[in-house]
């Protein structure tokens, strides 16, 4: 693709990253056969073709009214176009570069303004989101049903007494997963520990940052990671030999830290070293050979049928496909088939609150294709798309490190 994109902005690290992308894209179309919001709205600007179109004509001066920010404010960040795209376009980062541009130059509502300034100052903060949810569950009975959904149910987590072990890993607590789905660390405690591996959780560790970043908040992103980083460093000076990440929205945006922080002098190498650190819970159970000697001794008898929920995050963001479900399958878990395991649930971070009517479709198509073959239970990676999918079904959703657990 041509461009001639403004010479101010294309001075800049985001508008040479942008013009590069740019450069890669080919107009085939591909992106918009597994684009979630093409194949519900039927709108090329609503695809990954079209926006790529208006983030272009944006970056090169052109007009940019609320309608440009309402086509790319759609897009769900799957990232779904990037695994078809043959090109290897990095549309994720693009999308963000644009949102971020285009929001510059064009006002939101004050509705659209007071619901970020409310998820920001909310959810990145455990104990403000512990408070909202508490609320939530106390008057719950009386809220309409679009709200219920996002109301995640208490989760009662025992804890054992775990054994001190000589090598180390970091949990990563984040914010949302810790109190809306405590079981899933403790879960991935007990069996790094059945490994020989502690699960240690730094202090002073927050919010990955990536709802700030996803809604054009840089600065409150940055100090999000430096925050992390200062918290891990010690643990990671002292032999620490992985980041964990249960929650694979969080996870792909660890694992970006790198990339973020590369023009600060002060975290660049730190930050870098961090990205490479980062894994999600499915790779280390995989380099510890979980398949061998651990599903000797653990595998399970059981009959049950479960489906699998892949996050997008798992699949195109971080690439890693099918680790969950070999891992289940090892340990002789019966997983059904899921049709379209590619799109998305509707989840995406704060998608399901912005976007309210696409995020259930969404959620409906993808809890009709987790239901097909009549599963017991349904198993998911990610504690958004978990809360997600346990406000639109009635069979239990759980992270799958908890069903590893339930074998020990």
């Amino acid at each position: 693709m041509q461009t001639q994109l403004d010479k101010a902005f294309i001075a800049t690290p985001q508008g040479k990253m942008a013009d590069s992308i740019l450069r890669s894209c080919v107009h085939c179309g591909f992106c918009n056969a597994t684009c979630p919001t093409y194949q519900l709205l039927g709108n090329e600007l609503d695809g990954p073709r079209g926006r790529i179109y208006l983030m272009k004509q944006a970056f090169e001066g052109g007009e940019v009214t609320a309608k440009t920010l309402s086509h790319l404010d759609a897009c769900l960040t799957c990232r779904a176009c990037e695994t078809t795209c043959p090109s290897g376009v990095k549309y994720g980062k693009l999308v963000d570069i644009g949102r971020a541009y285009v929001e510059a130059r064009v006002p939101r509502t004050l509705l659209e303004r007071i619901k970020r300034a409310v998820l920001l100052a909310v959810v990145p903060y455990p104990k403000r989101f512990a408070l909202l949810v508490a609320l939530g569950r106390l008057f719950k009975w009386a809220m309409p049903a679009s709200l219920k959904q996002h109301i995640p149910a208490k989760q009662t987590v025992a804890v054992g007494q775990l054994a001190t072990q000589s090598r180390k890993m970091l949990a990563f607590s984040g914010c949302a997963q810790s109190i809306a789905t405590p079981a899933t660390n403790a879960a991935t405690a007990k069996v790094l520990n059945e490994l020989g591996i502690e699960l240690v959780v730094p202090k002073g560790e927050g919010c990955c940052g990536a709802m700030s970043h996803h809604l054009s908040q840089e600065e409150r992103t940055k100090a999000f990671v430096k925050q992390n980083i200062d918290a891990w460093w010690p643990h990671i000076a002292a032999g620490a030999e992985a980041i964990v990440s249960t929650a694979s929205g969080c996870g792909v945006h660890l694992k970006d830290y790198g990339h973020l922080l590369q023009h600060d002098s002060a975290y660049a190498a730190k930050a870098a070293k961090v990205s490479a650190m980062v894994k999600d819970i499915s790779e280390i159970l995989i380099a510890e050979d979980i398949e061998g000697e651990f599903a000797r001794k653990h595998k399970s008898n059981s009959s049950e049928k479960l489906a699998m929920h892949v996050p997008c995050t798992l699949q195109h963001g971080q690439k890693l496909v099918g680790q969950p479900e070999k891992i289940l399958t090892a340990l002789g878990y019966q997983l059904c088939a899921v049709a379209d395991s590619h799109l998305c649930c509707g989840s995406a971070g704060t998608y399901s609150i912005l976007q309210p009517k696409l995020s259930s479709q969404l959620l409906a198509n993808k809890v009709q294709a987790l239901h097909i073959n009549n599963p017991q239970r349904i198993a998911t990676a990610n504690v958004g798309c978990q809360m997600h999918l346990s406000g639109g079904t009635n069979t239990p959703v759980q992270h799958w490190i908890e069903l590893v657990a339930d074998l020990l």
